[in-house]
């Protein structure tokens, strides 16, 4: 029913789908911060430094001061700079596809990991953010807030191949209908399946 209400999806963060330092770099960046948000700031950001090896030779202040308006920039900077220079020393600036070395690389957990995955790689892999937390929770397909635990749940439940799209459409609809306070339940399409009680 969602692929019904949402036909063409794609990821939020505006990484043009070619460019995979893009996607991981966007990534980082999206922790406690909006796609919109970022999408503008990594502009600026690759027209500065558009390669791996470019981030990884950069100062922590020149990086900082591009990415100051996402938020818990002093961290994000420090990652994104630890992150490329593994990249680029480890991995010749190629990003790795397997989970466990993706998991190397600093500011990449499994949600950014499946969602690298998914996107670049088309492996699939189960993006746990809060809204798949929170509506697979409600349609009783998880419990619990643990995303670790939401990942190997829904994993069982939708196929690979359909696991990197089944989580953009999740976020979509978590956005305009299954928000976190106030749910327009009668706008929703799957409501029958739904344990969620106002």
């Amino acid at each position: 029913m969602l692929e019904e209400r949402y036909p063409e999806v794609k990821c939020g963060l505006d990484w043009g789908g070619e460019d995979e330092y893009k996607l991981l770099i966007m990534s980082i960046l999206s922790a406690q911060c909006t796609d919109a948000r970022v999408n503008i700031v990594s502009k600026t950001l690759f027209e500065r430094f558009p390669t791996a090896c470019d981030m990884a030779k950069a100062s922590l202040e020149d990086i900082e001061n591009e990415i100051r308006s996402v938020g818990l920039y002093h961290s994000k900077a420090r990652a994104l700079k630890e992150c490329c220079e593994r990249l680029v020393e480890v991995y010749g600036g190629k990003l790795p596809s397997e989970m466990k070395e993706l998991l190397t690389l600093r500011g990449v957990g499994r949600k950014v990991a499946n969602l690298l995955r998914g996107d670049i790689f088309n492996l699939g892999g189960i993006v746990a953010d809060t809204h798949c937390i929170r509506i697979s929770n409600r349609l009783g397909l998880a419990s619990g807030s643990d995303p670790l635990k939401t990942e190997k749940a829904l994993s069982k439940l939708i196929p690979t191949e359909k696991q990197s799209d089944f989580c953009h459409r999740i976020v979509m609809f978590g956005r305009e209908v299954c928000t976190a306070r106030t749910p327009k339940c009668d706008e929703c399409t799957i409501k029958q399946y739904c344990e969620y009680k106002k």
